[in-house]
């Protein structure tokens, strides 16, 4: 005997049976959800994943649990894009779908929007906290540590609040379930530990703790702009750079800084990676030998990039330009 499309549906495991809503998932059933719409691994539900998704999910809480027809489809889609698309990439990413669905209180507390830090320097001050062997790696036992300073930190600031400051010295005020702790150990390897070697790599933790700014990024100067760099460009850098504001850039404030031109120049480095290119730049900047960066120092790395940069632009615009009419 045929199934029918309500049978098939997956979503509907998860329905509440004397009400028309999903019932609250564990960190196991949205791992589950996860995995079975995002089915090429490529890190979103998408295409054809989406609307398979999107059919499935609204049809489960349906009265009548009907399929619904294609108009009313995409119609239901652009309103969920509109609501839950938070980067408008036309696609859902984990935390967006972490935010559409609900979910126990404590695995959602880690996937709040505000669970982002202010710069790659405050990442890498992270990082360096929680890989205490400073393996290169955030292992599970590591990763367990993170998540219950995070859980603690978001039920301490209240709902709404920013990720400032994750702290480790309010864990006795806050109740945390242990076995809780290990399943959403297990489950955030599971979803970001991508090469499956039990451990996160630097590029995987982006994932997972978002950097909201790359100052090399958002200063304008670099891309589509023909403003040359000026001594206010540089102060400016500069200045989010060097965070304490001693006159050097060193130490998480380097690796920051480090960090984010290899994003700019579109690498998604690890720590090995991130300590090769530092080791490269000082090498062509670091004039007095030690070990740091100066406003001088940081000129000579600032004018190199917006070389490169202008000459990017330029390889790309040509590209385009000798690239044959279509029709």
């Amino acid at each position: 005997m045929e199934q029918s499309s309500y049978e098939k549906n997956f979503m509907t495991k998860f329905a509440s049976k004397n009400s028309d809503a999903l019932r609250h998932l564990t960190s196991k059933q949205f791992f589950e959800v996860w995995n079975n719409y995002d089915q090429d691994g490529n890190g979103f539900i998408e295409g054809r994943e989406l609307d398979n998704f999107l059919q499935e999910f609204v049809t489960s809480i349906r009265d009548d649990k009907e399929p619904l027809d294609e108009r009313l489809l995409q119609e239901l889609k652009k309103a969920f894009m509109d609501a839950y698309d938070n980067n408008n990439d036309g696609r859902i990413d984990i935390r967006e779908l972490a935010q559409l669905l609900p979910l126990e209180e404590g695995f959602k507390l880690l996937f709040k929007f505000e669970n982002q830090v202010d710069s790659s320097v405050e990442f890498m001050k992270i990082w360096t906290k929680y890989d205490t062997d400073a393996s290169g790696f955030i292992d599970a036992n590591e990763l367990r540590n993170f998540l219950r300073d995070l859980i603690a930190t978001n039920q301490a600031n209240g709902a709404g609040a920013g990720l400032t400051n994750i702290r480790s010295n309010i864990r006795k005020a806050t109740s945390i379930d242990e076995d809780k702790l290990d399943e959403y150990t297990e489950t955030l390897l599971k979803i970001f530990d991508s090469n499956k070697d039990g451990k996160l790599q630097l590029n995987e933790m982006t994932k997972l703790l978002l950097v909201k700014e790359n100052f090399l990024q958002c200063s304008g100067i670099f891309h589509g702009s023909n403003k040359r760099l000026d001594k206010q460009d540089i102060e400016h850098i500069f200045n989010s750079y060097d965070r304490d504001g001693n006159g050097v850039i060193e130490n998480e404030e380097l690796a920051g800084f480090i960090k984010d031109l290899m994003d700019f120049l579109g690498k998604m480095p690890d720590t090995k990676e991130i300590e090769e290119f530092q080791r490269m730049v000082m090498d062509g900047c670091d004039a007095n030998g030690d070990g740091k960066i100066n406003k001088k120092e940081l000129t000579t790395v600032l004018l190199a990039l917006a070389k490169y940069a202008s000459e990017e632009e330029k390889q790309q615009q040509t590209k385009s330009e000798d690239k044959p009419a279509e029709g």
